[in-house]
């Protein structure tokens, strides 16, 4: 008799649950907007700046940008958990410099442990190449940039270096690690521009690197701890939809803002 009952609480309750999925799922899920595209948003923004470099999107729908002739910003630390979108953001900044400046103006090489992720960008006229660690190109490629750099007085060219994954940067032998390290201290100021994501889980272990940032860029971080330890108090990381939002700090406030999608 009591298993006769206990089958019939369970049958009921499954019922229950059933009938509630749809409403349960809907209050779950994550609204996610229809983010327009790059040519989308470039389009409605008009011509931009010629030393601006475009971020993303705040949410007045005005352009988060970065002003490559003033090295007071720093290089770019994008930090975020695992598949919240720092991989992204980085395209998103190298199909921007694609699309609103020539190779004259603005070139980008990228660093990655993940070359195929980038092959739509091989033959982009900006791109200069993408070097993957665990080959020397990559030690190469930081050595002529930084070369370049301690040369580069007045050019008006400027050079992204984008590097995805700050952890990786141990795999590089001793002077490429001391070059990259003078780009973060030196770059800005010659035009060159270091832009570098790290897994937001492993900061513990580049604490040594961190202190170089002044820039910093959020994207979903759901620790509250690790938020706290990279300076992001109260920011609100946790509530970011990954893949698409990111803020970074602006004076006192936070300001957010989306990144477009790629055409």
């Amino acid at each position: 008799m009591n298993d006769t009952n206990e089958s019939n609480k369970y049958e009921l309750l499954m019922e229950a649950l059933v009938e509630l999925k749809p409403e349960i799922e809907a209050h779950l899920a994550e609204p996610v907007p229809a983010l327009p595209t790059m040519s989308a948003v470039l389009a409605d923004f008009g011509p931009l700046p010629r030393e601006s470099l475009l971020l993303g999107v705040a949410e007045d729908g005005l352009p988060v940008m970065l002003n490559l002739h003033d090295s007071i910003p720093g290089p770019l630390l994008i930090t975020a958990d695992p598949g919240a979108g720092k991989t992204a953001f980085l395209q998103t900044i190298a199909r921007a410099v694609e699309q609103l400046h020539t190779p004259q103006n603005v070139q980008f090489g990228v660093v990655t442990n993940f070359p195929d992720e980038w092959t739509e960008f091989v033959h982009v006229q900006n791109c200069v190449g993408i070097f993957p660690f665990y080959q020397n190109s990559s030690q190469d490629f930081i050595l002529s940039l930084a070369s370049w750099a301690h040369a580069n007085k007045n050019a008006r060219q400027s050079v992204l270096l984008l590097v995805d994954d700050l952890d990786a940067m141990s795999k590089l032998d001793f002077d490429a690690q001391q070059n990259l390290r003078w780009l973060l201290l030196r770059g800005p100021t010659r035009r060159v521009w270091p832009m570098i994501t790290l897994n937001a889980q492993r900061v513990e272990q580049t604490v040594s690197w961190l202190e170089t940032f002044r820039t910093r860029i959020f994207g979903r971080i759901q620790d509250t701890q690790v938020a706290d330890r990279m300076g992001a108090e109260k920011a609100g990381l946790g509530k970011l939809l990954p893949g698409s939002q990111f803020t970074l700090r602006e004076g006192l406030n936070w300001l957010r803002f989306w990144i477009p999608t790629l055409d």
